[in-house]
């Protein structure tokens, strides 16, 4: 199966110009927004590092959230 965007748990676009990571203070690279599952709409600005543990966490939240549904039934 290819990748595209259209499957990627998180969006990617710009940061503005002087913004800030939310989380270490350091130059953002880019803002994030979860797509979809208990993470939907959370977003935020972030450098390269705390980006991509961003989307490990948007990733990890989704995949527990599966995981449980399908223990459920």
């Amino acid at each position: 199966m290819s990748y595209n965007e259209f499957r990627s748990p998180v969006s990617v676009d710009s940061a503005p110009r002087g913004s800030r990571c939310e989380w270490c203070g350091k130059p953002a690279e880019v803002q994030l927004t979860a797509i979809g599952g208990s993470s939907h709409n959370e977003s935020g600005l972030f450098c390269r590092a705390c980006g991509e543990d961003f989307s490990r966490a948007v990733i990890n939240a989704a995949s527990m959230t599966k995981t449980s549904q399908v223990s459920i039934q």
